[in-house]
C-alpha cells in the first residue's frame, strides 16, 4: 500500500488498542439528578407563560419552560393535598389508599404503608441520594405517650381522623414518616402552613418542641389571606419564614451533593396555599393581591433553587420539574376583583372534579435530552412519575399500578403516553371523573368539590352525571351526558376496569 510503511501501521494498531481500551474503561454515563418542585395549590392561570393575561409574573418559571418542555394537558390525580402527594410518590391512584376521600391534619398518622415502594426508596435502591424538604401532608406516626399504646392497635387509627395532641409524647420522634419510605434525608413541615402543629422536623426529630400556642387568625376569612387554625406551634415558628426556611435548606442539600452519586430532591413548598403571607419583598408586587404576591415569591424560590444547581454545577446532569398538587383556591369575587383567573381558561378551583380543580402546570427542563422551548399536549398525571424513573433507571416494564412512564413524550419520540388508557381524578368530595381523548366524565352532577353547587341531585329524566368534550367544551359548560350514551358507557365501564385494578384495559 503506498504511503504506508510497517511501522505506521503498526502504530495505528497500537492506537486503536488504546483507544478502544479507553472507552471500555470509562464510566456508563450516571442517570440525571432529579429535582421536583412541587407547589401548593398553584393555578394554571398562575404561571405567565400559561396565561400571559394573568396578574402575576413569574420569569424564574418561564424560563424553566423556556429552556424545557411545558405541558398544558397535565393533571393532580386529586383536587386537594393528600391524595395527590401520595399518588405523586407511590404511582398509585389516591382512592386506593386507606384514606380514599379527603386529607389528612398535622397529627393524622402516616398514610403511607411500611412496606408499600415509593419513588424515594426506587431511587436510593438505585444509588440515589434522596431527600425531602417541605410540606409532608402524608402523616407522621407520632408516638403515644405512655399508657395510651393501645391506640395503635387499629392500622386505621389516625388516618380517618387526626390523633388527639393530648396522648401525643412529642420528646419522642415519630416512628414512621419520610425516612422510613425512602429518604436518606428530612426536613419538614408536617402538613399544610395554616394546621396545627406549626414545627419541623429534621429526619424525624422536632427541631423545637411545640409547646407554644396561637389561636389562629383570620378563621372568618373563609379559608383565605393571612388565615391559619389555632393550635400548638414551636415557639419561634414564623409563618413569613416558611419559604425561605425551606430554599435555604435545599440549596444547603444542593451544595452537598457532588457529580459522584446521583440524587433525587424532592421539595414540595408550602406556597401559595394559606396563609398568604409573603415577606416585605414580595408585598405589593403582584396585580393580584396578597395571593400574587406570595406566587412571585414562590416564583423566585424556584429562581434560587436554579441558580444553585448552576453554582454547583450540577445543572447540566439535572432533570427539574416544577408543578403543582391541585388547582387554585380562587373563588369567582376574586376573579371579578383582581382580574385574574388562577386557574387559565377552565372552569372550577381546587377540590372541584372541574379542569381547575386539577389541570397544573408542568414544566420539565432535562439539558440535552429535553428539547428547549418545546410544548407538549400530552395528557399526564403527577402519578407517572414512578414509572418514569423506572425507564430512565433502564426497567424493562416501566409501568406499575397507575404509574405511566412519560419517558419518551420527552425525548419528543411520540405525541402521548404509551400504554396509558386513561387519567382519572378524585374530588374532595369523591367524585370520579376520567379522560380519555376528548372526552371526559364525571360521576355526577356539581363540582364535587369547593365551587358551588358541590353537588347536585338529579331529578326524574335529568342525566345522573356530566359528559364533556373538551375539545369543543373547554369551560365545560356543555353536559352532552344524555347525547352519548355510548361514549358514558364507555368511560364508565373502563373507570370500573381501573377501579379493580385490572392490566388491561382495552
Amino acid at each position: 500500500m503506498p504511503g504506508f510503511t510497517k511501522w505506521s501501521v503498526v502504530t495505528g494498531i497500537i492506537g486503536c488498542v488504546l483507544i478502544c481500551i479507553g472507552m471500555a474503561s470509562r464510566p456508563a454515563q450516571q442517570p440525571p439528578n432529579i429535582v421536583y418542585i412541587l407547589a401548593d395549590d398553584l393555578g394554571y392561570g398562575d404561571v405567565s407563560v400559561y396565561n400571559p393575561a394573568g396578574k402575576i409574573a413569574t420569569p424564574n418559571i418561564d424560563k424553566l419552560a423556556a429552556q424545557g418542555m411545558r405541558f398544558t394537558d397535565a393533571h393532580s390525580p386529586s383536587g386537594v393535598c393528600t391524595p395527590t402527594r401520595y399518588s405523586l410518590l407511590t404511582g398509585r391512584y389516591p382512592w386506593r389508599s386507606r384514606l380514599p376521600v379527603g386529607v389528612l391534619r398535622g397529627y393524622s398518622r402516616t398514610l403511607i404503608e411500611a412496606d408499600r415502594p415509593t419513588v424515594a426508596s426506587l431511587l436510593k435502591g438505585n444509588g440515589y441520594q434522596t431527600a425531602v424538604i417541605g410540606k409532608w401532608h402524608l402523616g407522621l406516626d407520632w408516638v403515644p405517650k405512655k399508657g395510651s399504646e393501645s391506640l395503635l392497635a387499629s392500622a386505621e387509627y389516625g388516618i380517618q381522623s387526626e390523633m388527639d395532641p393530648a396522648v401525643i409524647d412529642f420528646s419522642q420522634n415519630p416512628a414512621h414518616g419520610p425516612n422510613t419510605i425512602g429518604f436518606d434525608y428530612s426536613y419538614v413541615l408536617p402538613a399544610s402552613l395554616d394546621m396545627p402543629p406549626y414545627c419541623y422536623l429534621e429526619n424525624h426529630k422536632l427541631t423545637e418542641l411545640p409547646t407554644g400556642y396561637t389561636k389562629g387568625n383570620k378563621i372568618e376569612s373563609g379559608y383565605a389571606g393571612p388565615f391559619w387554625r389555632e393550635g400548638s406551634m414551636a415557639p419561634s415558628f414564623d409563618f413569613h419564614g416558611v419559604l425561605p426556611r425551606f430554599v435555604e435548606e435545599a440549596v444547603g442539600f444542593l451544595n452537598r451533593q457532588t457529580a459522584k452519586k446521583p440524587f433525587f430532591l424532592y421539595l414540595p413548598l408550602a406556597a401559595p396555599h394559606t396563609p398568604w403571607m409573603p415577606t416585605k419583598d414580595y408585598t405589593g408586587k403582584s396585580k393580584a393581591g396578597e395571593y400574587g404576591d406570595f406566587v412571585q415569591q414562590v416564583d423566585a424560590t424556584v429562581g434560587e433553587v436554579l441558580a444553585a444547581l448552576e453554582k454547583t454545577g450540577l445543572a447540566g446532569n439535572t432533570l427539574v420539574v416544577f408543578t403543582s398538587d391541585n388547582g387554585p383556591y380562587w373563588r369567582d369575587d376574586y376573579v371579578k376583583r383582581f382580574d385574574h383567573r388562577a386557574a387559565g381558561g377552565f372552569r372550577g378551583m381546587k377540590g372541584d372534579a372541574f379542569e381547575g380543580g386539577h389541570r397544573i402546570p408542568f414544566i420539565v427542563r432535562w439539558p440535552g435530552k429535553v428539547k428547549a422551548g418545546t410544548v407538549s399536549q400530552a395528557t399526564t398525571t403527577l402519578a407517572n412519575l414512578t414509572a418514569t424513573c423506572r425507564e430512565i433507571l433502564g426497567k424493562t416494564n416501566p409501568n406499575q399500578d397507575d404509574s405511566y412512564s412519560i419517558l419518551s413524550v420527552l425525548a419528543g419520540k411520540t405525541r402521548d403516553v404509551p400504554n396509558q388508557p386513561a387519567v382519572v381524578h378524585s374530588s374532595s368530595i369523591g367524585f370520579f371523573a376520567i379522560r380519555k381523548g376528548d372526552w371526559k366524565l364525571i360521576e355526577g352532577l356539581g363540582s364535587g368539590g369547593f365551587t358551588e353547587p358541590k353537588e347536585i341531585k338529579p331529578k326524574a329524566g335529568e342525566p345522573v352525571g356530566q359528559l364533556y368534550n373538551l375539545a369543543t367544551d373547554q369551560l365545560e359548560t356543555t353536559n352532552m351526558y344524555q347525547q352519548h350514551p355510548e361514549k358514558v358507557k364507555e368511560l364508565t365501564d373502563l373507570l370500573a376496569k381501573i377501579k379493580e385494578g385490572k392490566e388491561q384495559y382495552k
